[in-house]
């Protein structure tokens, strides 16, 4: 059942990608459209996109242009299980270069995103919660990011267990906790592209 579900959502990425590139668009043009101007750190869309039905959610970013890295930005995965005024708890993240291909898909430490610490095992339960079916900024973009999930699922519970791994192992300075130490930023990823 798991190579059929990953073979759908394989389908399902390519189908968007497809229906975009038919007008001319990327999932990534698709994330930006209406923005004026794309700065680094900014929220796009902005105030982010929340499925109330899954209460999952999401939001691009992009890093400071001239690091000579591919990768323009990344989409920030996350699930709140009790609704919006609930814990949140950032299960993946998506980068991809500026034609919107996916280059890889990596976690983060505490400290980058802000959420609510859930241990591998917890975050692994709620991947396939993570269902994105809502009409902005676009259909075609909330069910490409389903299906990257979807399609990932058992790469990105091993990368979550990393996760976990790496912190474990981690001595941060006094007075520092683990999921604070900046030392820290990207905790295991794995390459696409």
């Amino acid at each position: 059942m798991r190579d059929e579900a990953r073979d759908r959502a394989l389908a399902e990425k390519a189908f968007c990608e497809a229906v975009l590139a038919k007008g001319g668009l990327t999932v990534l043009s698709e994330t930006l459209r209406g923005a004026e101007t794309i700065d680094a750190w900014a929220h796009y869309p902005p105030g982010d996109v929340f499925d109330p039905a899954s209460n999952a959610q999401w939001y691009y970013h992009c890093h400071p242009a001239g690091d000579g890295s591919a990768e323009h930005g990344h989409f920030h995965c996350f699930l709140r299980p009790q609704g919006p005024a609930g814990p949140i708890h950032h299960l993946a993240a998506l980068g991809v270069d500026a034609t919107g291909r996916l280059l890889r898909i990596f976690t983060v430490n505490q400290w980058v995103v802000g959420d609510d610490w859930a241990d591998a095992e917890t975050t692994i339960a709620a991947l396939a919660r993570f269902d994105m079916q809502m009409p902005q900024p676009s259909y075609l973009v909330n069910r490409w990011l389903t299906a990257v999930l979807v399609a990932h699922e058992a790469e990105i519970a091993e990368l979550i267990r990393e996760r976990d791994r790496v912190l474990a192992a981690h001595t941060p300075p006094a007075g520092v906790s683990t999921g604070e130490d900046r030392a820290i930023e990207v905790t295991s990823e794995l390459r696409l592209a």
